[in-house]
């Protein structure tokens, strides 16, 4: 097992990561936010869902949700229907115009990828992917309540927007 001095450096590593999700954020759409672009990839990741649901994924509070749901509804990224199982809550879906938002900001995230890390080899990416997912995996489901670190005690958590994301 790695000494304190590594997970020091780790954890400093990891810090330092919030340039690269500054330059990631830079390149999103005046349009779409972050928390709004987490909200579009979350529905495709995992289908339609209701607004509770889609919460308890941004793990933030149903005022944020609704919030990113609005602006999204009203870019026409995605649509609300009746829920058939329970007529007083709506599904979200994601409409043609959220898949291409989402084409597109896909596009734009890997160009700037392919920019920054032009220096890099094949083996080196696939490298640092399987160690992220491994990382994540890692940690298990971070919205669970057990895990939870009070707000008060909490560093800033990467990979998620302070309203609200991996890019997937």
């Amino acid at each position: 097992m790695a000494g304190q001095a590594q997970f020091a450096e780790l954890a400093r590593q990891l810090s330092a990561l919030g340039a690269v999700k500054r330059d990631l954020a830079r390149i999103l759409p005046h349009d779409c936010p972050a928390g709004s672009a987490a909200v579009l990839a979350l529905l495709a990741r995992h289908g339609d869902m209701r607004m509770s649901k889609l919460a308890e994924l941004l793990a933030v509070d149903m005022s944020v949700t609704s919030r990113h749901v609005a602006h999204l509804v009203e870019r026409g990224w995605i649509e609300r229907s009746p829920d058939p199982a329970d007529k007083r809550s709506r599904i979200l879906r994601l409409t043609p115009d959220g898949e291409a938002m989402l084409d597109e900001l896909s596009r734009r995230s890997t160009e700037l990828l392919t920019e920054r890390l032009s220096d890099w080899t094949d083996d080196e990416v696939g490298l640092l992917i399987g160690l992220m997912t491994r990382l994540r995996e890692s940690f298990g489901d971070c919205r669970a309540g057990h895990s939870r670190i009070p707000a008060s005690a909490a560093a800033p958590v990467l990979g998620e927007t302070t309203t609200h994301t991996p890019t997937a």
